[in-house]
């Protein structure tokens, strides 16, 4: 692991819990921003929390990505995208949710999530089959899936559950970006601080977020250490031809899946 230091190039930050940094390492952010960028060759990271057969959005970061780093150390979240997802039916969106152990547990971090029951895979299974069955690629692709699901269907945290589907059908859809931990990384203190930080220990020189967190980043402070920062436009999605209309693309990535199979990524943004 790399010790990292950061530069704070403001007094204070959009909420003064996240404190100050410390260890300065930089005479000035310009000197910062062309030295950083000059040493680094460039690469791109996201680090987001992992999600259960999360929506295609999730997985057009992490095709953009030269490294996704997956930050489970965060608080796992109750009724959240951590554990469950949606899919169609002909009667409306239906949630498949894996089952956790929560009580009494309030500050459990992702990783440290179990599951209640092995019994969700196989509902789940059922789920898909039963709703997806004349979906134009279930033929080929639901086999494929019902093997994921196989091999994690045993596995006790939920962390390793969606690692080994993410890892699966990423694989599936031949996106070859690795897949990391924020745990194999030193820690900051601090919400943005930790993320930029981690961002100079895997050697970034972009770092793609979804939208909503405009809200608290500081665009300004990765900057000056040679971090560009690009937010996420969901806007832009093509539709297909969906069962059970109206079009819906908030739904889990196994819709598109067996919707158009191999094409699937001509449905995700334009993307050099």
């Amino acid at each position: 692991m790399t010790n990292v230091a950061i530069l704070r190039t403001k007094p204070n930050f959009h909420n003064a819990a996240f404190g100050a940094i410390i260890r300065p390492m930089l005479p000035s952010s310009q000197k910062a921003r062309s030295t950083m960028a000059t040493r680094r060759p460039a690469k791109v990271v996201a680090i987001i929390q992992s999600n259960y057969i999360p929506w295609k959005g999730y997985f057009d970061i992490i095709r953009r990505c030269d490294e996704f780093m997956l930050f489970d150390e965060a608080q796992y979240t109750r009724r959240d995208w951590r554990n469950r997802n949606k899919i169609k039916t002909p009667n409306g969106l239906l949630w498949l949710t894996i089952p956790v152990n929560v009580k009494g547990k309030f500050t459990q971090r992702i990783d440290e999530t179990t599951v209640s029951s092995t019994a969700w895979a196989q509902d789940h299974l059922k789920s898909i089959r039963y709703n997806y069955a004349k979906a134009p690629c279930f033929g080929e692709y639901f086999p494929k899936i019902e093997a994921l699901y196989q091999q994690v269907a045993q596995e006790t945290h939920l962390s390793r559950i969606n690692y080994a589907l993410l890892r699966g059908l990423c694989d599936l859809m031949g996106i070859k970006t690795p897949l990391t931990w924020s745990t194999d990384y030193q820690s900051e203190q601090g919400r943005v601080e930790r993320v930029l930080s981690l961002c100079l220990q895997a050697g970034a020189t972009e770092y793609i977020s979804g939208p909503s967190a405009k809200s608290y980043m500081d665009d300004d402070l990765f900057a000056a250490h040679g971090v560009k920062v690009t937010y996420m436009d969901y806007s832009r999605y093509p539709e297909y031809n969906q069962l059970y209309p109206p079009f819906e693309h908030g739904v889990s990535i196994v819709d598109l899946l067996l919707h158009v199979g191999d094409r699937a990524l001509d449905y995700f943004q334009p993307w050099p």
